[in-house]
């Protein structure tokens, strides 16, 4: 019951901010404290940045900026990172207010653009402001979600695009994951935006717990009073309700509780003690394999394992622990695992839920063509469905992710095998969350989560307002290590880095625009800038203290009978030539030490001047000669022993003293031969003497300094300087070494400051650079060609607009233009795709490789320019292209091109918006724009065709 103060305050509340109580009574709940002070915030006029935990609430802020613009009668614009979450969005917005107060934009669709509020992706937006769409006006609000996004690399500058251009008069909702740059961020946005609030939220609004699964037995990641794996489903989760009761497992509250700063140190000693033994087994066992009953007493076998896929979810159903989301990080594994349960015979769901979900599934797939359901695994997916179990990666159709979604909110699907591409913004909350491993392919190499990416993933468990804990499961494999998950799981640093640069397309929109002065003005703004300035701001501050910290050091030096930097400074000039006259000596010394060995032949005696053979010897044989290791001659010691030596063995030169015929049948292998051998050699060395004669080379070790008349100069100089004959004058040296150690280091620091400086403004020159040379900018203006590159929207934009100057697509046919266009669109996942993939025949070839001359002119333009932005072309996607513009089915394309059925939705449909941007591009040539047209209506057909209408719908 609330306290008359506090009844007090939320009555001032409701008097200052009456938009907030009316939004407040939308909802059977109450909102948490952070989303109030945004929401009040934004009432009050200022913008505002909400950064809190997954799953946290923070998108009701950003409805609250929809119901804001409706109740004043204005627009806001709602903008998503993928198209799905703008489905998503949309479909929330319109139950709430309305189909005709809703609209949607997402590239491929086009709902209801005009309506007070409209859900887009962020591109979308991007496309708006630079070609000043009519739709801007009256905007007031832009909500956007995920605006942690613009640390991503490929996509990430778009967000800061978006955030520099919009007008001063619109106010910007940006919501953001946990990050713990959060106040910088804000600063940024304060800089660019205006007065913006900082609201950070860290608390979870469901409690998480760690878990480690070893074999089927669940265990606590952090040690507690209460363990969770004493056996049993019951005895593991509890008899209360089905839980687990662990909550002493709550590494939050467990660190609230104790001094530890570092939450790996509470780790439950029986995981250390399970990875420790396993570990130890590990070891044993890769030296040699061995019979079990050959292994000696006592020893311990390997008895921990990863479990089962249809295991896991087995225990987790048994200890109430469902739905789960069990990421997988690759999407074939994610196909296995919904087999391998269909195949173990698992089923989750009750006769009224099969009902449910094969009514869902009919609805949403009823215009699917019939003759693409096998292809498209249909039969397999709706088994799976029925039975509470589905996939969802980026590889499925976009129709199947959304029937996934749907029922999982729904609570009919009880288990997801999914990629991590289901944790970015896609609303699917579950009780438990498990992780097959912590380690993914990141299309180059097989590296760790970070621990960001942990907390993205793990930030799914625990559904508000259903869940009381939430909690988070790791499989254990062999090598485990529990201490490293603790410290994925307690880590708290996630900062957020800009990964924004200038392109091609960008340059030519903001000249046109603004010109070029004020666009370069426009990008020091960026985030890129901000973060690469505030590290300036702590160098200025190290070189202002060093040059304090010098001038300190002057005082010191000061000698009354002259300027004694000036002398240092000719002392150390004179110890520099020694030093690189000394370094020359040793090269030269190492270069004839080297020569010598290369002159020695079979038979020749030596005296070995280091190393563990250093003494007298024989040579067997001169060796090789390598290029890296320099000669190696094998010798035989006075000790019988027979060595291959290196350079290592003679810093000095080396020469034959004396000669011994070697026996033409001798045997380095054989011990008799080589101590009769050896016997020999010590005969004639003992003739010979200690050190035998006098070298041809020894007068040579010693260089005097004296041939150098440069350097006896400078000393001159020195001994007549008038600080020489100081007596302070070692006391003053030793000030002005350390003077010139730290001006030095100052030096360095200024250079640094100086390349961070004015960097986005930098390479926004250069890019200006590549344009003028290419005649698509002059002066403030774009040409007839800049202004076709504005329109192209590409990460090969400017091979594109290359190719359509030069005409490399004008007489290609349908198919011909659609394989020419999928050069530029299409990019492999994986550097082990064929690097020289099926082409179709005719004019195609041509124009591919002209594309492909294009392609290296231009990257040897950005090399003299010192730019890098064009990608390779890649041809992997054209013979799909063309068999499907040609009118092959969808079994046919697939089975040909081995690519998933969502891959090559995904790819058409990105070649339909290149396509569209050509037609668009194409100006005066009515024929180019025509096929480009036709190339659209022929690709635009069945699964395609029905991907549309789906995201329509």
């Amino acid at each position: 019951m609330s306290t008359p103060s506090e009844k007090y305050a939320t009555f001032r509340s409701d008097q200052e901010h009456p938009a907030v109580k009316e939004f407040r009574g939308l909802y059977d709940f109450a909102l948490d404290e952070f989303q109030l002070r945004a929401c009040a915030a934004l009432e009050d006029g200022h913008q505002v940045l909400v950064a809190a935990p997954t799953g946290s609430g923070k998108t009701l802020v950003g409805e609250f900026a929809v119901h804001l613009a409706l109740q004043r009668g204005q627009k806001c614009f709602y903008t998503t990172p993928i198209k799905a979450l703008s489905n998503q969005k949309y479909a929330d917005l319109v139950s709430r207010y309305g189909a005709d107060q809703v609209g949607l934009l997402t590239g491929d669709n086009s709902i209801n653009s005009e309506a007070p509020i409209v859900v887009m992706t962020t591109e979308v937006l991007r496309n708006m402001l630079y070609a000043g769409s009519r739709t801007l006006l009256g905007l007031s609000y832009v909500v956007m979600d995920e605006v942690h996004y613009l640390a991503d690399r490929a996509r990430g500058a778009v967000w800061e695009e978006v955030i520099i251009h919009l007008p001063d008069s619109v106010a910007v909702v940006s919501l953001s994951a946990t990050v713990s740059n959060a106040e910088e961020f804000g600063d940024w946005l304060a800089t660019v935006r205006g007065n913006t609030v900082v609201v950070l939220e860290e608390k979870r609004p469901v409690p998480l717990f760690q878990h480690v699964m070893v074999g089927k037995r669940l265990h606590d990641l952090f040690a507690g009073e209460t363990p969770t794996a004493s056996g049993g489903a019951q005895a593991q989760f509890g008899p209360s309700a089905g839980r687990p009761p662990v909550r002493s497992g709550n590494p939050a509250k467990a660190a609230a509780q104790s001094s530890a700063p570092d939450l790996r140190d509470m780790v439950n000693p029986q995981l250390v003690k399970i990875a420790r033994d396993d570990n130890r087994v590990f070891r044993d066992d890769s030296r040699k394999p061995r019979r079990r009953r050959d292994l000696p007493k006592g020893r311990p076998t390997r008895s921990h394992f990863t479990p089962f896929r249809s295991d896991v979810v087995e225990e987790l159903d048994a200890g109430a622990l469902l739905p789960a989301i069990f990421f997988i990080f690759s999407r074939k594994g994610c196909e296995d695992a919904m087999l391998q349960c269909l195949r173990s015979g698992l089923r989750l769901t009750k006769p009224t839920e099969r009902d449910e979900i094969k009514r869902v599934l009919a609805e949403r797939t009823v215009d699917l063509p019939d003759e693409d359901l096998g292809v498209l695994g249909y039969h397999d997916f709706a088994e799976a469905l029925s039975r509470g179990i589905a996939a969802h990666h980026a590889g499925m159709l976009a129709a199947f992710k959304e029937v996934v979604e749907e029922l999982f909110a729904r609570g009919l699907i009880k288990v997801v095998f999914a990629t991590e591409t289901l944790a970015l913004g896609i609303n699917m909350p579950a009780r438990t969350v498990v992780l097959e491993k912590l380690s993914k392919w990141n299309g180059e190499a097989h590296v760790d989560i970070t621990p960001g990416e942990y907390t993205q993933l793990t930030g799914r468990a625990g559904r508000r307002g259903i869940d009381v804990e939430g909690h988070a499961v790791v499989l254990w494999q062999p090598g485990f290590d529990p201490r490293a998950v603790a410290g994925l799981a307690s880590t708290r640093t996630y900062p957020l880095r800009s990964s924004f640069s200038p392109s091609y397309n960008m340059a030519v929109n903001l000249v046109r625009q603004v010109g070029r002065t004020r666009a370069r003005d426009m990008l020091e703004l960026s985030f890129a800038q901000f973060q690469s300035d505030q590290a300036v701001v702590g160098l200025a501050r190290q070189v202002q203290r060093n040059t304090e910290a010098l001038e300190g050091y002057k005082e010191s030096i000061d000698c009354h009978l002259g300027d004694f930097l000036e002398y240092a400074a000719l002392r150390r000039r004179i110890g520099d030539r020694e030093s690189s006259g000394s370094k020359a000596r040793k090269q030269d010394r190492r270069v004839e030490a080297q020569e010598s060995v290369e002159k020695l032949r079979m038979g020749d005696v030596i005296r070995i001047p280091a190393g563990r053979s250093a003494g007298w010897a024989l040579v067997l044989d001169g060796g090789m000669r390598s290029e890296r290791e320099g000669p190696r001659p094998t010798v035989l010691t006075l000790d019988r022993q027979v060595r291959k030596l290196s350079m290592i063995d003679f810093p000095a030169p080396v020469e034959a003293i004396s000669t011994l015929r070697i026996p033409k049948k001798f045997n380095a292998r054989n011990p008799q031969q080589r101590r009769e051998l050896a016997q020999v050699l010590r005969v004639r060395t003992d003739m010979l003497g200690e050190e035998g004669p006098p070298s041809r080379t020894r007068g040579r070790d010693v260089i005097s300094h004296a041939d150098d008349p440069e350097l006896q100069e400078m000393r001159a100089e020195l001994r007549a300087h008038p600080c020489h004959g100081c007596s302070d004058r070692e006391d003053h040296a030793r000030w002005a070494e350390r003077y010139f150690r730290l001006d030095r280091e100052n030096r360095d620091v200024q250079r640094k400051i100086e390349q961070r400086t004015n960097t986005i403004a930098r390479q926004f020159d250069r890019v200006c650079q590549v344009l003028d040379a290419l005649h698509y900018l002059e002066g403030d203006k774009t040409t007839e060609a800049g202004d076709r590159l504005a329109r192209i929207y590409t990460e090969l934009d400017l091979v594109a607009a290359e190719c359509l100057r030069q005409g490399v697509f004008d007489d290609l046919t349908v198919p011909e233009l659609a394989a020419a266009l999928a050069a530029l669109v299409y990019e492999s996942r994986s550097k082990d795709e064929p690097t020289s993939p099926r082409l179709p025949r005719g004019d195609v070839r041509d124009a591919l490789e002209k594309m492909g001359k294009i392609w290296r002119e231009l990257s040897a333009l950005e090399r003299d320019m010192r730019v890098d932005f064009l990608r390779s072309m890649d041809l992997g996607f054209c013979w799909p292209a063309f068999r499907w513009s040609s009118g092959a089915s969808l079994a046919e394309v697939l089975y040909e091109s081995d690519l998933a059925a969502g891959d090559f939705v995904r790819w058409t449909k990105q070649l339909i918006d290149l396509t569209e941007q050509i037609a668009d591009a194409a100006g005066d040539n009515s024929a180019l724009r025509h096929t480009a047209r036709q190339v659209i209506e022929q690709i635009r057909r069945g699964v395609i065709a029905y991907a549309t209408v789906v995201d329509e719908a």
